[in-house]
C-alpha cells in the first residue's frame, strides 16, 4: 500500500459511524475518569485513536461533542423506556432492578452527562431533567399514584448513587452494592403493593 493510499484509508477510516461512536466513547471515559475539564477535543482525538480533524469531521466544536453525547443518551433512553413498559415481571420490578445495575451504555452517558451538568453545561443539566421525566412519565403510564410514581423513582435514583458510589470506593461495579436478593424483592414487593392498592 502506497502512502498514498494509506493515506485515503485511514482518513477514510476516521469518518465511519465505527469512528464516531468511538470519539463519543472516549469523551465518556475522559469525563468519567478524569472529570469535564480533562476531556478536551485533544484528549478526546488520542484517546479515540483518531487524528483531531477526524473527530472535528463528526464534531465541529467541543459544544457539538457534548451535544452528540447527549444525543446518545437520549437513545438509549428511548430504548431503556420501551423495556421499562415491556419487561415480563413489571415496570416496577424492571426499574427498580435495573437501578443497581451501572456498568452499562446508558449508565456510562448518563454519568458522563451528570459531571458535564456539575460543571455548569446547561445543555447537559436539561438533558438530566428531561431523562428524569421521561422515566417519570413512563412509571406514571404503570402507577395510578402520582405521588407513588415520584417516590419510586427516587428510591431508583438513591439505589443507582449508592451503587455508583460504593463501586468508586470498593472498585466493585455493578454487584448491587449490599442489598441482597431478598431485600431487593421484599422491596420490589412492597412498591408492587402499594400500586395495586391505588388501582
Amino acid at each position: 500500500m502506497s502512502p498514498t493510499t494509506r493515506h485515503r484509508y485511514h482518513r477514510s477510516h476516521e469518518q465511519t459511524p465505527a469512528a464516531r461512536d468511538a470519539v463519543l466513547d472516549a469523551f465518556e471515559r475522559l469525563i468519567i475518569a478524569d472529570g469535564e475539564r480533562a476531556a478536551t477535543l485533544d484528549a478526546t482525538a488520542k484517546a479515540a485513536g483518531v487524528s483531531k480533524g477526524g473527530l472535528l469531521y463528526h464534531f465541529g466544536s467541543r459544544q457539538a461533542l457534548i451535544a452528540g453525547l447527549i444525543e446518545r443518551l437520549h437513545r438509549l433512553v428511548d430504548d431503556d423506556v420501551a423495556r421499562i413498559h415491556d419487561a415480563p415481571d413489571g415496570p416496577i420490578s424492571y426499574f427498580v432492578r435495573s437501578s443497581l445495575v451501572i456498568e452499562t451504555p446508558l449508565d456510562r452517558s448518563f454519568i458522563a452527562t451528570v459531571r458535564l451538568a456539575q460543571g455548569g453545561d446547561r445543555q447537559a443539566g436539561q438533558a438530566i431533567e428531561e431523562v428524569r421525566e421521561r422515566w417519570l412519565a413512563e412509571l406514571g403510564r404503570h402507577v395510578d399514584d402520582p405521588a407513588l410514581a415520584i417516590a419510586i423513582t427516587l428510591i431508583g435514583d438513591g439505589l443507582y448513587y449508592h451503587s455508583a458510589l460504593r463501586a468508586e470506593a470498593v472498585d466493585d461495579v455493578g454487584t448491587g452494592g449490599d442489598m441482597s436478593p431478598d431485600q431487593m424483592d421484599a422491596l420490589v414487593a412492597l412498591l408492587e403493593r402499594l400500586a395495586a392498592d391505588g388501582h
